[in-house]
């Protein structure tokens, strides 16, 4: 049990995308080059990958926290941060990826085939990709978004076509051994095999994949013996194989026993309904009476199988150690699964349905809740949640952002409908990761004053009017100087007709 482990707990932690940066041209004799600051990168995520090299899933089980790495903050002069390195953790095929509730995730059984298990989390904005021909000067950046953090079960469930399943000692084993080229350890004491053994078969122009699975005892579905523990690497074979020991001295026990007791535990265990597994009592089901090398086992195996054909069972006499009857059981076996795989090709593949979001779905909801605190009113959605966590709240053009991009949204709408007045607290975001304001349907902050958030007048003035021509300066100069004529000779006419000097002798 030391070197197979085939259920782990494992903490994953994608990496946070890089802050954006907010930063202005610099270059002589251009003081205001305008915004340059760069984007964050990436966080890099964690990728859960079939690897053929992987047997066991034993290196999580010593080390259960595997973290990605972040992305990098952006810097000035319009340069990028870089992403985060992704995780790439490679498992066995036949992986189960379940959440700590127990719901599927993904059922890795194809040989590199991937699954994003945490993704890594987005990059924030710089100020010159927030730029716009309003918002010519941002002074602010967008934070980078954390990365998914979760706790995953991974449970491995063993990709064959047949099972030999049976009582400790029953010879399972040692029958893989001589129908393939599997090489398992094999002893006269009970619980020999402590993990899975697959061994491949020819058989004619047919190839399966043969497991031999650790000895059942009664209660094996509870957890006694090594039962519960490997009871799930038989849920993917289409065939079972009761492999029957004939020659065992115990006390109680015979053929009809035993099979009836291992019956007994296949109608217990439940399957993974997620996985469309079938019962095991609905599985092609074949019976092997083994040591029949032995004279009296041979006598009893020809005694009871009658009575299991009667049942309607295909029962197979053979020895392992002499290699009587295997080519018969292989050439079975062989049909078995050739029969089960034709089935499984003819059954037709889910419809794709796919629901598009209404026109009028805004992405979030607002709700008002009691608490012992007083009344507040809760905004959720994944828009909202997301611009929450890329903004700097220590900047007020910043969170001015924040509140026009939440009034496009319609969220000041919204909880005006359900009640919402100036000065009540809004809660936007998860209840363990949210944001309490009291709510302004207004938000201004001191950039205002240099004109609308993210503008500068002094941008406006020196980019937003054309440059004149020459004759449009020379025509701008005749027109001032015969206004100044103009001006000049209606003071000589005032003066020439007495008007100043009449006010002069009336003071």
């Amino acid at each position: 049990m030391a070197s197979f482990v085939d259920r782990v707990t494992l903490h994953v932690q994608a990496g946070n995308g890089g802050h954006g940066v907010a930063s202005v041209h610099r270059e002589k004799f251009k003081p205001l080059g305008g915004p340059d600051g760069g984007n964050g990168g990436r966080g890099g995520s964690v990728v859960l990958r079939v690897d053929p090299q992987k047997t066991t899933l034993l290196d999580y089980h010593h080390s259960p926290h595997r973290k990605a790495g972040n992305g990098k903050p952006g810097e000035g002069g319009e340069r990028n941060g870089a992403d985060g390195e992704d995780l790439v953790l490679g498992v066995p095929a036949g992986t189960v990826v379940k959440d700590r509730r127990g719901a599927l995730l993904a059922d890795l059984v194809t040989q590199g085939e991937e699954f994003v298990v945490a993704a890594g989390g987005r990059g924030g904005l710089g100020n010159k990709a927030l730029a716009s021909t309003r918002r010519k000067a941002p002074g602010f950046a967008l934070l980078g978004e954390p990365g998914d953090e979760l706790d995953v079960v991974l449970e491995l469930k063993t990709l064959a076509d047949v099972a030999l399943i049976g009582f400790p000692s029953a010879g399972k084993s040692s029958l893989v051994s001589v129908l393939s080229s599997a090489r398992p350890k094999i002893a006269d004491y009970p619980f020999t095999t402590l993990v899975p053994n697959l061994g491949v078969v020819t058989a004619g122009s047919s190839r399966y994949t043969v497991a031999d699975v650790p000895g059942l005892i009664p209660g094996a579905h509870e957890g006694k013996g090594l039962g519960l523990e490997f009871l799930r690497h038989v849920e993917r074979c289409s065939v079972l194989v009761h492999v029957v020991d004939c020659a065992t001295l115990e006390p109680g026990r015979d053929p009809m026993s035993d099979l009836e007791a291992i019956e007994r535990e296949l109608s217990l265990y439940v399957p993974d309904e997620t996985l469309g597994g079938r019962p095991l009592t609905e599985r092609t089901r074949i019976i092997v009476l083994n040591k029949a090398d032995v004279p009296e086992a041979e006598e009893l195996a020809e005694f009871v199988k009658p009575d299991l054909e009667a049942r309607g069972l295909e029962v197979f006499v053979v020895s392992a150690v002499a290699r009587t009857g295997l080519k018969e059981l292989g050439f079975a076996l062989a049909r078995h699964v050739e029969a089960a795989r034709r089935e499984v090709e003819q059954v037709e593949p889910k419809r794709v349905v796919l629901r598009p979001r209404a026109v009028d779905d805004t992405g979030f909801t607002v709700r008002r809740e009691n608490t012992s605190d007083g009344v507040l009113y809760r905004v959720a959605g994944e828009r909202p949640t997301r611009w929450v966590r890329q903004t700097d709240f220590t900047n007020d053009e910043a969170v001015g952002y924040l509140a026009d991009r939440l009034a496009r949204l319609g969220v000041e709408e919204e909880l005006y409908k359900v009640g919402a007045v100036a000065g009540d607290t809004v809660v936007i975001g998860a209840e363990d990761d949210a944001v309490v304001f009291d709510w302004e349907p207004t938000v201004a902050s001191g950039a205002e004053l240099l004109g609308r958030r993210g503008t500068d007048l002094r941008l406006e003035q020196a980019e937003g009017a054309p440059r004149p021509t020459r004759a449009e300066k020379r025509e701008e100069l005749a027109d001032l100087k015969a206004a100044r004529r103009a001006t000049a000779a209606e003071l000589d006419a005032e003066r020439r007709a007495g008007h100043w000097a009449t006010l002069h002798d009336e003071d």
